[in-house]
């Protein structure tokens, strides 16, 4: 899945807003997403608007 990183930059994330990413997997109420480290974490799924399922 592709999601779309719509929250604030410089935050504590390592996304930048309106950037797409990999979303590999959701758990609860996070997504598992490749960020710019090119490591997967959790991040809040609310910071983020689905591109492609």
């Amino acid at each position: 899945m592709k999601v779309k990183y719509i929250g604030e930059n410089g935050s504590r994330f390592s996304v930048l807003k309106g950037k797409i990413y990999e979303c590999i997997g959701k758990e609860r109420d996070r997504y598992r997403v490749i960020d710019e480290t090119d490591e997967d974490y959790l991040y809040p799924a609310s910071e983020f608007e689905v591109i492609e399922e």
